[in-house]
């Protein structure tokens, strides 16, 4: 998981359009079968995207995070960007079809991400 620091005002007064890029743009977040994760400290925002399988994809939990799993103190909000697949959180499986969303509510602990077609993740 990459990890943003907030930046203040006057900092953000004075970077160019790379440092702009390199501080603020998130690139590559459906990168294949593995989670892309941000930590940004504006908020304490973590954004992520995935490319799920036909196999589950289970969430996994950060050492930055310093919690025992991933929804330990957070709640997460899921948008099904893609294909038809499912998100199964402790043992129960929902359904998404492209554009539909999910809450997930903190405490959590089981979460994982399957495509329903390997041809249309």
């Amino acid at each position: 998981m990459k990890q943003r620091y907030h930046n203040s005002p006057e900092e953000v007064s004075k970077m160019n359009t790379s440092q702009l890029r390199e501080n603020f743009l998130l690139e590559d977040l459906m990168n294949g079968n593995d989670f892309n994760f941000l930590y940004s400290h504006y908020e304490r925002l973590v954004i992520g995207g995935l490319s799920a399988s036909e196999s589950p994809v289970l969430l996994p939990n950060y050492e930055n995070l310093k919690s025992d799993f991933f929804l330990e103190r957070r709640e997460m909000g899921i948008i099904n960007t893609g294909g038809n697949g499912s998100v199964v959180v402790d043992g129960m499986t929902y359904d998404l079809e492209k554009l539909d969303c999910l809450y997930v509510g903190q405490g959590s602990k089981k979460i994982s991400f399957q495509s329903a077609a390997i041809g249309n993740p």
